[in-house]
């Protein structure tokens, strides 16, 4: 149990001084006059150690706690055996050993801790003998151990006399009896897990309160390092522990949230001592992981600004050396080989710049930065547009304290004061975290764009190509480091951090239609317009403006022209989050003798506290989730097991984000029988525990967190091999188009791919790239075509009917490029074919083949002498066309995207080929030209008149998806653009627990992946503006923040997968009531999600439940049953007699509360029955669905019914997905929509306007549909 207890402030306190013994042996030889005090200097030792817990052993084994919770088990000691006599560090209980008593053993302290080093980071500087006292000096120590865990110390160095006489230090006791005096100081030096730095200070500034007025004596050290060890830590959030130390009120803020540290010191401190560009190298210099050297005249500014930097460049993390101390007998670490950042008194500058090469020197105190062989540093410049943003925002920062008094009186309350100037660094302190961490976002934003997930590769070389040629040397450098491999790592493990939440926050109009194609990367005409402009900041900025083909609606277009390049990279909507409101929680009064039924009482008077503070919060909030931690922890260490695990299980329903797996495991372990027993007789305690058990036996798969460069194969690939191979280099995703290029590649040959091949053809593909970035269009031309516009292929000159030049061909047109003077003749956009042919005409004995290509806005046939690339440009433009063509007949952009990744296959190929067959293997890639010719794919006109739009789920995805759940969430007014995105969303569940949520505004995907279990998801509801319930497989009720879009929050009361979800609302009270498979229906208090009735239903398989004038009925397989309010059966409504000889079941119901009907539909027929409320023994009326084989889902939307089914498609050979359009009150089928590929799974309407239809994995794309 003890190594799973959160440690509490306190790990260690110890005090370091110059022995009795030796301050005897130099007074003495002062006097006799063989040294003077001028450069006397003294070896530290470690006078007193102070360590948790501060109880008396004996009094614990009386009082029942067992040996299990006692934290002194994990001490062992990191100092050699003493030969002299030392003051006994305390025991267990407070109480030391007697007076005067030796100990030649072990000092235990802390396994993190080293005593040998200690005492000479305590006096950095020496610890000297003077004859005039010196003032009381703070400074911050920093100990890393090898596997990276970090401990805080704060020291404080206080003069005191000594003199002849007697040992002046002495079992614990100081005495004097002459006046004439010398003086040396002693340190203690508080340790703590946690980077308090701040209130650690201040708590020794109240115990040197103390210490003015009375001799330094082991007790009163013991009783101070006591009362800071009863201090318990909050937990990340916005709950701060506040406790009284006399004369001060000390202040505990807790971490932002489990990946930041607790922030406690002033980050401005780098501000007031650097320039920006100071700053900037600075950041670089660590990011970079060079051999970094701070100086200062003050060693406490050393750590301080040190610390500052390592939170700037957050979510990045030093994983080297870091020493922000270094005493003078310390400084051979410098001449370490490795990376490094280390801190040195500026007396030791000129010694350590001469010492070796290559080291970044900061000067704190001037601000300056230089390395050991120059007055200059030779670092790359931090990218530009990042840096403009950064000295930007700083300018906007609020650096003195002093002009937020002017309109403030004098304060009379020193505590009252101290909050004022708190409240103030806390904001200033957020401000200036947001400032650099939109530096690393728009440092690194790109890199997620070129990341594989499935096979864990970031491709470095396609990022590099992206950058400005100016900012290549810093990311070349940055990306070799172990920082950036570890930022990798989070990157592709999608973890939802700060850094992902700004960078999605942020995004621009642009960014967000990128996310949307897979197209590979080619310059636009905006682009190309900056890139050979005369204006700098153009030029300069073009990278910002960035966008792939937008092949949907031209209303985006107007967005780019309006939108600045500045507005889109510096978004000042991300700087008008406000920080969340902090709430103070105050520690009961320490009390005075450290016995322990006196702690026992405080540890009880601190639970009753926050038994009150839960009263007082609401229900589910996330501060009550900080409350029940802090009681958990507390009724722990006055081993409550029973009551510490309630707590616990309470933040599944508040916030599962802190919950303490390891300790909630050693509490169940540690469990006395009598105890368990009385666990089992608590629902909540026995699940709890269930599943403590069964997390245990389940066999725990290590996470894959390797990240790989691409490499090109050494080895031939059979196909599957090949997938992967072509997957990692990034040209494209999709399985389907891949194994098409495998056929393409090995056309009359082994069914497989030499490494050779594969090689030219990465080769060739990349080639194609680079040169399309030095493709330069006049102005002239620009002008003609649309800003998001690229040239993805350009022929060499030839001759045509409309004059010389170049074809080139955009993802919308043909376009001629004339010789001579450049000019720009519109060959036809792809929409506009009519036909396109290849004819011969003879010359001598030769046919020479042309391309000739007929457009429906000209009656001339454009005519190309395209020689002996006429059959590449033809089946190309075929390719286009037939894509073009499906993209709007199905209002699916993507269509047109696929088209072009398969003609730019097709060039690849048959420049990797260079054989006569070349343009056969590239046909196969010519996919949507022959699905129009084998299979014609004309949209029924109704579908075309129905269907709005089309998008795909699966974009970042290998393979389809079947979209399992679908869930329209309306906008909301109130949201201001500090609170988020007010819009409507589209939330889309796919398989493996993966949500993807769309902004139904513009129909772009907003979240990616937002990772919800990993089983399969059955269903979605939207409780208010922040909440989504979604009901898993797995038996788990997960519960989404729709702010932060991060599932903090469990209801874990069903044991089987849960189905569906019903809301009562009225003006009284909400309430909703949720089923699983199983047949258990529970209803929910939505304040405190807590169960307010569960009942259990006899069925087979429970798969929906609707409310209807206050009574529920429920679907299952083989029956409707209508239930009363007190869950006891009313009717049950069984199959009509003819389906029951079928092997079918019921699939989905709707109540149709108007009329007092139902409606039902079943797996494996295709019908619907309908059925009175009042009269459930047969359908009144059956409704044929003609060419259906099975309904899967329906619902109601105005006076129609629509329903998801499966059906075959036009050519009889696979399931197509249809949509019946059922009037309610004709009870005839108004439309049938041909909708998708594969059946459709899941339905939802939009407001009344929309109805969107989600299908199964041979398509896995959603449509968007009109209602009339």
């Amino acid at each position: 149990m003890a190594d799973h207890l959160p440690s509490g402030l306190l790990e260690a306190c110890v005090v370091v001084g110059a022995s009795g013994d030796k301050l005897k042996e130099v007074y003495q030889s002062l006097q006799q006059g063989n040294r003077t005090t001028d450069i006397l200097f003294l070896d530290p030792e470690v006078l007193q150690v102070h360590v948790p817990p501060f109880v008396t052993k004996e009094n614990a084994v009386e009082s029942g706690v067992p040996r299990t919770f006692s934290r002194v088990q994990c001490r062992r000691s990191f100092i050699k055996k003493k030969e002299r006599p030392v003051v006994a560090p305390s025991g267990p209980g407070g109480a030391g050993s007697s007076e005067g008593a030796t100990v030649t053993e072990d000092v235990s302290v802390p396994k993190d801790i080293d005593l040998m080093a200690l005492p000479q980071l305590c006096f950095p500087g020496g610890l000297q003998v003077t004859n005039e006292p010196k003032e009381e000096r703070f400074h911050f120590l920093v100990f890393t151990d090898v596997f990276g865990n970090q401990t805080h110390g704060v020291v404080v160095q206080c003069c005191r006399p000594f003199q002849e006489g007697s040992v002046f230090y002495q079992n614990g006791h100081w005495s004097s009896t002459r006046t004439t005096k010398l003086y040396t100081a002693y340190a203690i030096c508080v340790i703590s897990k946690h980077p308090y730095y701040n209130a650690l200070k201040d708590c020794l500034s109240c115990l040197l309160v103390q210490l003015r007025t009375c001799r330094l004596s082991e007790e009163r050290v013991k009783e101070f390092a006591a009362k800071l060890s009863l201090v318990p830590i909050p937990p990340p959030g916005q709950l701060h522990v506040v406790f009284n130390l006399r004369p001060l009120m000390i202040v505990l803020p807790s971490r932002e949230d489990e990946e930041h540290p607790a922030v406690d010191l002033d980050l401005h401190l780098p501000f007031l001592c650097f320039r920006s560009k100071q700053i900037l190298q600075i950041i670089t210099g660590i990011l970079m992981e060079q051999r970094v050297v701070f100086f200062s005249a003050d060693w406490a500014r050393l750590t301080l600004v040190a610390e500052c930097f390592m939170l700037y460049i957050h979510p990045f993390h030093w994983q080297h050396p870091y020493v922000p101390i270094l005493s003078a007998q310390m400084l051979d670490f410098i001449m370490a080989p490795t990376a490094f950042l280390m801190g040195c008194h500026l007396n030791h500058f000129e010694e350590v710049a001469a010492e070796t090469d290559d080291l970044i020197l900061i000067n704190i105190d001037d601000g300056t930065v230089s390395s050991s062989c120059s007055e200059t540093v030779d670092l790359p410049d931090v990218p530009f547009v990042s840096a403009e943003c950064f000295t930007k925002r700083r300018k906007g920062l609020q650096l003195q304290y002093d002009l937020e008094l002017c309109h403030q009186g004098a304060g009379a309350d020193v505590n009252d004061m101290r909050m004022l100037r708190r409240q103030w660094q806390q904001n200033l302190n957020w401000e200036i975290q947001k400032v650099t961490l939109e530096l690393i976002v728009n440092m690194f934003r790109d890199v997620s764009g070129h990341l594989n997930y499935e096979h864990r590769v970031f491709n470095s070389e396609e990022f590099l190509k992206t950058r400005e040629l100016a900012d290549l040397p810093f990311y070349k450098k940055v990306l070799e480091t172990h920082i950036f491999h570890s930022f990798l790592k989070d990157r592709l493990n999608r973890k939802m951090d700060a850094f992902t939440r700004m960078e999605v926050n942020t995004r621009s109009e642009t960014q967000k239609m990128k996310a949307m194609t897979d197209n590979p990367r080619r310059p636009t005409m905006q682009e190309m317009a900056r890139k050979y402009s005369s204006d700098p900041e153009k030029r300069l900025n073009k990278r910002l403006g960035m966008s792939l083909p937008n092949l949907g609606e031209e209303r985006h277009l107007s967005l780019l022209r309006q939108t600045s390049i500045k507005k889109i990279i510096i978004p000042d909507s991300a700087f008008k989050i406000l920080p969340k409101p902090v709430k103070i929680f105050k520690l009961p009064e320490f009390p005075p003798p450290m016995v322990h039924h006196h702690v026992q009482n405080y540890y009880g008077e601190l639970i009753i506290l926050l038994g009150k503070a839960i009263l007082c919060v609401p229900e589910n909030s996330t501060l009550l989730a900080r409350y029940f931690y802090l009681r958990g922890f507390m009724n722990t260490l006055c081993s409550k097991r029973l009551d510490a695990l309630s707590d616990f299980q309470n933040l599944y329903k508040t916030d599962i984000e802190i919950f303490p797996t390891d300790l909630v495991k050693a509490l169940v372990d540690s469990l006395q029988k009598d105890e368990r027993f009385q666990a089992d007789r608590r629902p909540e305690l026995k699940r709890l525990i269930f599943k403590v058990k069964t997390d245990n036996e389940m066999v725990l798969v290590q996470a894959d967190d390797h990240v790989k460069k691409f490499q090109l194969p050494k080895t031939h690939m059979l196909q599957e091999d090949f997938v992967k191979r072509i997957q990692e280099s990034g040209i494209v995703k999709d399985v389907a188009t891949i194994h098409r290029l495998f056929e393409a590649l090995t056309v009359g040959q082994q069914k497989q791919i030499d490494p050779e091949v594969f090689r030219v053809f990465y080769t060739f593909w990349k080639e194609t790239e680079v040169e399309a970035q030095d493709v330069h269009l006049p102005a002239e031309v620009i002008e003609h075509l649309d800003n998001n516009e690229c040239v993805y292929k350009l022929s060499c000159s030839i001759k045509t009917n409309q004059g010389v030049g170049k074809i080139a061909m955009t993802q919308k047109r043909l376009f001629l490029l004339t010789d001579g003077r450049p000019g720009f003749i519109e060959i036809t956009k792809f929409r506009d074919i009519k036909e396109v042919k290849i004819s011969f005409a003879p010359f001598l004995l030769l046919k020479i083949p042309s391309l000739k290509i007929k457009c429906s806005l000209r009656k001339e046939v454009f005519e190309a002498n395209l020689k002996s690339a006429c059959d590449l440009w033809n089946l190309m433009v075929r390719e286009m066309w037939a894509g073009r063509t499906m993209a709007d007949d199905h209002k699916d952009p993507q269509y047109m995207q696929q088209a072009l990744t398969n003609v730019l296959l097709m060039d690849a190929v048959v420049g990797c080929l260079q054989s006569q067959k070349a343009v056969f293997a590239a046909s196969k890639l010519a996919y949507f030209d022959r699905v129009k010719h084998e299979v014609p794919m004309m949209v029924p006109k109704t579908t075309s008149e129905t269907l709005k739009h089309k998008i795909n789920p699966s974009q970042d995805l290998p393979a389809p998806q079947t979209v399992q759940v679908l869930l329209y969430t309306p906008g909301q007014l109130s949201y201001s653009e500090a609170d988020g995105d007010g819009n409507p969303k589209l939330w889309c569940a796919l398989s493996g627990g993966k949500v993807v949520v769309f902004d139904a505004a513009s129909w772009s995907m907003q979240q990616n992946c937002v990772q919800v279990g990993s089983s399969q998801l059955n269903c979605m509801l939207r409780l208010d503006q922040d909440q989504v319930w979604i009901g898993s497989q797995d038996s788990i009720i997960y519960i989404i923040d729709t702010r932060s879009m991060s599932c903090n929050k469990q209801l874990t009361e069903h044991r089987h997968e849960v189905m569906d979800f019903a809301l009562e609302e009225s003006d009284k009270m909400s309430q909703t009531y949720s089923c699983s498979a199983d047949g258990t229906v529970i209803l929910w208090d939505l304040s405190t999600l807590k169960v307010k009735k569960q009942f259990q239903l006899a069925c087979d398989w429970l798969m929906s439940i609707q409310l209807f004038n206050g009574t529920l009925w429920c679907c299952a397989r083989d029956g409707i049953i209508e239930l009363r309010k007190d869950g006891t059966p009313h009717r049950k409504m069984t199959l009509p007699e003819d389906l029951r000889s079928m092997p079918t079941e019921f699939s989905s119901l709707i109540l149709f509360v108007e009329r007092g009907q139902l409606w039902t539909s079943c797996s494996d027929s295709d019908e619907l029955c309908l059925w009175h409320c009042k009269d459930l023994t047969k359908p009144f009326l059956r409704v044929q669905l003609q060419n259906c084989t099975g309904v899967n889902c329906m619902i109601k939307v105005k006076n129609q019914i629509w329903v998801g089914c499966s059906g075959p498609s036009p050519d009889q050979c696979r399931v197509s997905g249809k949509i019946y359009i059922v009037d309610t009150e004709s009870h005839s089928v108004e439309k049938e929509l041909i909708a998708h590929t594969d059946s459709v799974q899941a339905l939802c309407s939009a407001e009344g306007r929309y109805v969107l239809s989600g299908s199964a994995c041979q398509d896995g794309k959603i449509a968007i549909w009109k209602v009339e």
